[in-house]
């Protein structure tokens, strides 16, 4: 059967749809691509912000779950979401950013060979920019272009996750022996693995930690984590494949911007495995993505409804000139 091909989207907890439209939008850059609902719960918006064409592998999208508590970070948690930007020159870049910005940030370090940034928003949720000066393997995706940020210094997609967990060992032989994955090195408590064509986009790195608290999960957190493939019927050979192994499963999840499937492969810990199509731009032009409240079909006789159920957020941006923003 194929491996996974890297990292599909990151999906996260905000307390708040309106200020993490900004944050992406004006502080990282990222392109708002799909405003539309969680299919599971139509009164939670479902922020897609990518690259400029909403390329799979550069997405990170958050719920904005009404009346949701704020989420503890600890064990059993995935932790951590990565970006990645052209240069270790663009790393000195987005410090002066941040700094200017007063965005919290650790300073440039380095991990696994690489250059490193890491930083929080304003619910800490936990990130960190990764340099892809030396990196070899899955391509990413390309700056949005009418964004703020210089392109030569511009998120591009989506890097390492990061998994922290208190069960090592069974994580590791899920990782490797149901998901083909493969461990590439080892920093003190933290291990690197790699699927596919490897590379940024195509990691995951775990912490092994039995010291911090049961994590729980609120705003500032992620909710789950979804990996590549290419059509439904990888989809179908993967969930044959987690049956053999008695993992839960969902079976397929019709997603209309791609396809799902969902597995509980850890305690607390949520995989998801998606499609590369159809993609974001079938319903909205290039020009106007995510400014008006996107439905899949299936939804549409619900249009009504729904649009009572979430306030409106002005996403309008093709109006809008941005300078890029040198400094």
């Amino acid at each position: 059967m194929n491996e996974l091909k890297g990292v599909h989207h990151v999906t996260a907890i905000t307390s708040s749809a309106e200020k993490i439209y900004e944050f992406f939008t004006y502080t990282l850059g990222l392109r708002l691509v799909k405003k539309t609902v969680n299919q599971d719960d139509i009164k939670t918006y479902h922020l897609f912000f990518a690259d400029d064409v909403g390329s799979p592998g550069t997405d990170m999208t958050f719920f904005d779950f009404p009346g949701i508590p704020k989420g503890i970070h600890g064990t059993n948690e995935i932790s951590k979401t990565s970006f990645r930007v052209p240069s270790d020159a663009a790393l000195d870049y987005w410090v002066k950013r941040f700094d200017r910005l007063e965005v919290k940030h650790t300073g440039i370090k380095e991990q696994f060979g690489k250059k490193v940034l890491s930083f929080a928003d304003f619910d800490d949720q936990q990130y960190q920019l990764i340099s892809d000066e030396f990196n070899e393997g899955i391509a990413s995706g390309q700056p949005w272009e009418k964004g703020p940020i210089p392109n030569e210094f511009a998120i591009t997609g989506l890097g390492p996750v990061f998994v922290r967990t208190a069960y090592f060992d069974y994580f590791k032989e899920v990782l490797e022996k149901v998901f083909f994955m493969r461990e590439l090195a080892q920093e003190d408590s933290f291990h690197l693995f790699e699927m596919g064509e490897g590379g940024n986009g195509a990691q995951v790195v775990v912490e092994y930690n039995t010291v911090l608290p049961q994590a729980r999960q609120g705003f500032g957190t992620v909710h789950h984590t979804a990996f590549r493939v290419d059509e439904r019927a990888d989809l179908e050979a993967w969930q044959q494949r987690l049956q053999g192994f008695k993992l839960p499963n969902s079976g397929f999840v019709e997603r209309y911007f791609f396809g799902s499937l969902y597995s509980n492969v850890a305690p607390s810990i949520l995989f998801e495995l998606a499609t590369d199509g159809p993609g974001f731009m079938g319903d909205e032009p290039y020009e106007t993505l995510g400014e008006k409240l996107s439905l899949p079909p299936f939804f549409e006789d619900k249009r009504d409804q729904i649009e009572k159920l979430v306030r409106p957020i002005d996403t309008v941006r093709s109006t809008k000139h941005f300078e890029k923003e040198y400094e």
